[in-house]
């Protein structure tokens, strides 16, 4: 039985990129503390497969495919979603990508690319849903950072410096809207078996570093997140606001 601080019983939240890696466990983790989800992604194929597999675990679940980085087409989605269905109580700002190349080679239309897809996003669902978060004076914001928040590694520094971004973000978020009642955290993971890190994860040089280089000893796996964003979203976190939560296995916190 959940714990009452950490149940989200008729709660429901929307998790943008979804259909996979992160946004689909922390939807799984969220349904499981009794939340009704809204899955997003921008393939309507895609978010159907991940939407009935959510399904299938008992979970209530909807679908809203809209390009998060397309400032009308997201007010546009969330206004419907709210005026035909119903609140959006937690938002979890989840949807990004990664391009890999030296800084001094990355290509313009691609650093341009990561900022919008990375930052302009979370400014864009953020403000859609907390329109309506600040009209019922309640409600709650995760956004997805990163340990490139704190951290840079050579070949990713626009990556790096979106994630910076986006912890300011939330700063600034939770400085805007706390008084109005929304609370703005963000979760800052580590090195996880993702999709994105699909290529780290093959490369045997690169994941030994990982092993040696983080104090757990290993690659973090996808529902070691769901504890994080269950506890933003809830009770328990009622007085928790502008904060960056590192979920690293220690990584951050050492040479």
């Amino acid at each position: 039985m959940t714990h009452p601080l950490f149940d989200l019983t008729g709660k429901t939240a929307l998790v943008t990129g979804s259909s996979q890696g992160i946004g689909q466990s922390i939807a799984t983790g969220l349904a499981s503390a009794g939340a009704t989800i809204v899955m997003n992604g921008r393939s309507e194929g895609k978010l159907a497969l991940a939407a009935q597999a959510l399904r299938d675990t008992g979970a209530t679940v909807h679908e809203l495919a809209f390009d998060v980085t397309d400032h009308h087409a997201t007010r546009a989605a969330i206004d419907r979603f709210e005026a035909e269905t119903g609140a959006i109580d937690i938002l979890v700002n989840n949807a990004g990508m990664q391009h890999r190349t030296a800084l001094e080679d990355f290509p313009i239309d691609a650093f341009e690319r990561l900022m919008t897809t990375n930052v302009t996003s979370v400014f864009n669902v953020g403000q859609a849903v907390a329109r309506h978060m600040i009209r019922r004076g309640e409600g709650r914001i995760i956004n997805i950072a990163s340990i490139q928040t704190a951290l840079a590694r050579p070949g990713i520094a626009p990556y790096t410096a979106s994630k910076g971004a986006v912890s300011n973000l939330t700063k600034g978020m939770a400085t805007d809207w706390g008084p109005k009642g929304v609370n703005t955290n963000a979760i800052a993971p580590g090195y996880f078996d993702t999709p994105l890190n699909a290529a780290l994860v093959a490369d045997a040089e690169f994941s030994a570093w990982i092993g040696k280089r983080t104090p757990l000893g290993r690659w973090g796996r996808l529902e070691e997140l769901q504890g994080a964003a269950i506890f933003l979203a809830s009770g328990a976190a009622t007085y928790v606001n502008g904060q960056t939560l590192f979920v690293d296995g220690g990584m951050s916190s050492c040479l």
